[in-house]
């Protein structure tokens, strides 16, 4: 095995919930389990949703549950800057390649253009989805002559660079959790890689950071999965070797359906957050278990054994022994299928 690298990237748009918190143990515990490197990268591409203070709340937070990065913007390291905002001038060479290679177009639909699409399809019992079926009749690159491009561009037309889903493809994956993965590409949607504010989505920063970052491994929730098989193409479009994925099961409710959220805590009286925190748009605020009285290491003891024991009587850990009692991802994947109830 190549050196591991793993990361762990939150986006600065709220506290840390403790789901986030587990991701992030999972990953320091594959990391040190493989003699690998732990990496904090913040995510902050989105900046309507960023909220002041959420990146220092989550530093803070992981410092007090004892997860310790090798490289971040805290600690430094050679692939910096780890903040997404901090490295912007990156991204669009890569949007600019995919458009020279045909992988990706770029698309002059408004905001107020596809709502319209979306209601029409509603009223017909359809759902609009820009994929291969519709982009042939949309306002875009594909239907547009290069003359007529190259005019709403200098004229400063708004436009977002869309990634061209293959069509009549099946994308075989392998998940390190759920094994193997297939997806129709007729089912997907042509995500946005680039946005008009001149700012890359999630997907393409993601893609391009994780190998300048040279990341081995790619260890996030589930609510990614949906995701993979667009991350997975991108690696094929660039040409470049991609990092082995694994998708962990949510925390779910103690009762009902649905992940475990802040209101969850609130009604049974119980945290969802590792501290204290304030929101500072709304002044609302939200217990920890730091506050609480718990010590690191019974918190963490507890979302380590959400998902995962070492098939003996033993319940509590050190974090050395819980570095040590790891047999990779083995044990998530004996139970991929299981939620874990937070209760």
């Amino acid at each position: 095995m190549n050196e591991v690298r793993v990361r762990f990237a939150p986006s600065p748009t709220g506290p840390l919930h403790i789901g986030g918190v587990r991701t992030a143990l999972y990953n320091y515990l594959f990391a040190k389990k493989n003699g690998g490197k732990m990496i904090l990268r913040i995510e902050d591409t989105d900046q309507t949703r960023f909220v002041p203070g959420a990146e220092e709340y989550i530093v803070q937070s992981l410092d007090w549950c004892g997860i310790k990065f090798d490289e971040s913007d805290y600690v430094g390291g050679e692939y910096g800057p780890y903040k997404q905002s901090n490295r912007k001038h990156l991204y669009k060479q890569y949007s600019d390649e995919l458009l020279a290679k045909g992988c990706a177009y770029i698309a002059f639909d408004t905001a107020e253009e596809l709502d319209q699409y979306r209601k029409e399809a509603e009223a017909n019992k359809q759902t609009f989805i820009y994929n291969c079926q519709t982009r042939k009749n949309l306002r875009n690159s594909l239907t547009m002559s290069k003359e007529e491009v190259e005019k709403l561009m200098a004229d400063g037309t708004p436009y977002t660079v869309r990634f061209m889903i293959p069509e009549n493809r099946e994308i075989v994956m392998h998940d390190l959790i759920r094994g193997e993965v297939k997806v129709q590409t007729n089912t997907l949607d042509d995500k946005v890689l680039f946005k008009s504010d001149g700012m890359p989505t999630y997907h393409l920063a993601n893609i391009v950071d994780d190998h300048l970052m040279k990341i081995s491994h790619v260890i996030r929730g589930e609510e990614w999965l949906p995701s993979m098989p667009l991350h997975v193409m991108l690696y094929e479009a660039f040409g470049w070797e991609a990092p082995q994925f694994a998708h962990l099961p949510l925390l779910l409710k103690p009762d009902g359906n649905g992940k475990l959220s802040k209101r969850d805590g609130d009604r049974l009286g119980f945290p969802v957050f590792p501290m204290f925190w304030q929101d500072p748009k709304t002044g609302d605020t939200a217990m920890g278990y730091k506050q609480s009285g718990y010590y690191p290491e019974a918190f963490i003891n507890m979302l380590a054994l959400l998902g995962w024991n070492p098939g003996t009587e033993q319940e509590i850990f050190t974090m050395e022994e819980l570095i040590q009692s790891r047999q990779g991802l083995s044990g998530l994947a004996e139970g991929r299928k299981r939620h874990r109830r937070f209760a």
